[in-house]
């Protein structure tokens, strides 16, 4: 059995892989895990911001976010669940468990947060006992799958939030050349959702200079905590 399955209060354990679905079917059963998933969320930050500012002295502020969100997203956060066994330990309601819940990548990352969260609180709030496990896990993330996830997916994740928090229309993003010489040009683009301006951006390409723009945007959303 995976170390961070190994608690001093049972109960707590048990609490962390207790689902919403299963509470509502078994209301003696008391509390499902949704709080201890918000303490798991904030120590993941943490531990994923700082093992990536130690590991990369060389890399700047947006390349390290992406990077963050890349290593504790849900698809990772699912992974490293199935990785230490939790898929089937889940505590599910029978229609969850139906429609699939134990590959369910949301339910699986979700309680790998809430499992991380119980895990503190069993050792004393003890962040070390929590790095000393989680760290091998973002060790064997492979550098390059890192890299890919948090570079291409800038404009992705930002048309994926609209569509979740406005509606169907995509963004729009209006470029144009800034300056720079003939064969080093400049271009500035802006992303707009309907007449509302979320980011702009500057790069050596038209491209470039969308990306930035999407990155700047969820930067902004990051702030104002609209991301997830």
């Amino acid at each position: 059995m995976h170390k961070i399955l190994i608690f001093h209060d049972e109960k707590l354990l048990r609490r962390a892989l207790t689902h919403r679905s299963y509470v509502n079917e078994n209301p003696e059963e008391g509390e499902h895990n949704e709080r201890l998933e918000f303490l798991g969320d904030a120590i993941l930050n943490f531990l994923s911001g700082e093992y990536l500012y130690r590991s990369h002295p060389d890399r700047g502020e947006d390349e390290l976010t992406r990077r963050r969100s890349a290593l504790v997203d849900e698809k990772q956060l699912a992974k490293f669940a199935i990785e230490v066994g939790l898929d089937f330990r889940m505590r599910l309601g029978k229609g969850a468990i139906r429609d699939g819940g134990y590959q369910n990548p949301n339910l699986l990352s979700s309680t790998f947060e809430a499992v991380i969260g119980a895990y503190y609180l069993d050792n004393n709030s003890n962040i070390e006992a929590v790095r000393a496990i989680i760290e091998p896990l973002f060790e064997s993330v492979p550098e390059q799958i890192v890299v890919v996830r948090s570079n291409v997916d800038s404009k992705n994740r930002f048309q994926e939030w609209v569509q979740r928090n406005i509606g169907p229309t995509p963004p729009k993003y209006l470029t144009k050349q800034i300056g720079g010489l003939s064969h080093a040009p400049e271009f500035q683009a802006k992303v707009l959702v309907g007449e509302k301006e979320y980011g702009e951006g500057i790069g050596k390409n038209k491209k470039e200079a969308e990306k930035a723009a999407a990155e700047n945007a969820l930067a902004n959303l990051n702030k104002q905590e609209l991301l997830p």
